[in-house]
């Protein structure tokens, strides 16, 4: 079978792996010198704890384990298995985090809950003060910014892949094929369509107008080396606003009596933290969904993330070295992993993993691969 791959994100490529590692010849279109988007602004984390039962926590469990398969494979990827911290202040969050451990799936996620010196035990550097801290044992993380150049070191040792960066594909031509903005034509046994955020162009055009994706902007920003280990990722309790893993009484009861600071509300924040190979610290996000976006990143998310990281390390935050903004692409029903969608004979689209698209993107992947019998 020949499979071509329309895009080199993080989906695209485990698209293009999963391929290649099954026997197939694959030829893969990016429109970029190399993939820009989302693939490379965010936090390489691969995120168990806060997935929805279901569908979603299968899709990330599996995702895990083959992340780890690819890691062991592939020691550039930077994969670690360090888990997650979430510390915790006053009896609303415990109560959060006490519901999360009595769910049934708790154990899959590996969820415990810790006292502040059990947390401190296992990542020395949080200092600051909180009365306990919910464990994540199942969460991970690799390098984000060069994760997709690893894995296409590697399936650029195949005689069966080639890589055609800098090509815009503008047309789907009859079945099967594809048209760049070379004027070439590539033609396989299936195409997948794995744009990212690029949702206009030949997307709607392909999927039409009410494709049930829509697009998601954040600002992230990372710092020089700590100067020391920070043993696993860290979250704050506004992270329990955000992830479909924490919905209860308990969490009603926490956002009616003690809501976000007007920074984090306005800005649809949470903390995520996460140590570079380096010795950084990549720190988020904001959310925004509203077009058209802004075009310029603002400084008070920045200053309310610098302000909770100190908190919690009971330190001064080291300089930072870059800001940036994002945008993913997010299906509007929330209870899919994933859009996936055949636009045309033998041509199907797969995009709108939203922030699930670095933890899910091998799972995804192998779904696809699996449904389209390869």
């Amino acid at each position: 079978m020949r499979v071509i791959v329309v895009g080199a994100g993080v989906v695209g490529t485990m698209h293009a792996w999963h391929a290649v590692n099954r026997g197939h010849e694959v030829v893969q279109i990016e429109r970029e010198t190399e993939a820009r988007g989302a693939s490379l602004r965010n936090f390489g984390q691969i995120w168990v704890s806060g997935r929805a039962g279901g569908e979603e926590l299968e899709t990330a469990l599996r995702a895990r384990e083959l992340w780890e398969e690819i890691g062991d494979r592939i020691p550039a990827l930077g994969f670690r298995p360090n888990g997650s911290l979430t510390p915790l202040r006053g009896d609303l969050e415990r109560a959060v985090a006490e519901a999360a451990v009595a769910r049934p799936d708790a154990a899959a996620r590996g969820h415990k809950l810790l006292t502040p010196g059990e947390a401190r035990a296992l990542n020395p550097a949080l200092r600051g003060e909180f009365d306990a801290a919910l464990y994540c044992e199942r969460d991970a993380a690799v390098e984000p910014r060069t994760a997709q150049l690893a894995l296409r070191a590697e399936l650029l040792k195949s005689p069966d892949y080639t890589f055609l960066p800098g090509r815009e594909v503008r047309d789907v031509i009859g079945e099967n094929a594809v048209r760049d903005d070379h004027g070439d034509v590539h033609t396989g046994d299936v195409v997948v369509l794995c744009t990212g955020a690029w949702l206009g162009g030949l997307v709607r055009e392909l999927a039409g107008p009410d494709l049930p994706v829509r697009r998601v902007r954040l600002q992230m920003m990372q710092t020089d080396p700590l100067g020391e280990t920070l043993t696993t990722s860290v979250a704050d309790a506004d992270s329990f606003r955000y992830y479909p893993a924490y919905g209860s009484p308990a969490l009603d009861e926490l956002n009616a009596r003690q809501p976000q600071p007007a920074t984090a509300a306005e800005h649809k924040m949470q903390l995520l933290m996460v140590q570079r190979a380096d010795g950084g610290l990549t720190i988020g996000d904001t959310h925004e969904y509203e077009h058209p976006f802004a075009f310029d990143t603002v400084e008070d998310p920045y200053e309310h993330l610098t302000g909770v990281v100190e908190s919690l390390l009971g330190r001064p935050l080291p300089r930072i070295r870059r800001r940036w903004a994002g945008v993913y692409a997010q299906c509007t029903d929330k209870s899919r992993v994933v859009h996936r969608q055949q636009v045309r004979d033998g041509v199907w689209l797969v995009t709108g993993p939203g922030g699930r698209g670095m933890t899910c993107s091998p799972a995804i992947a192998e779904t696809t691969a699996n449904e389209l019998g390869w």
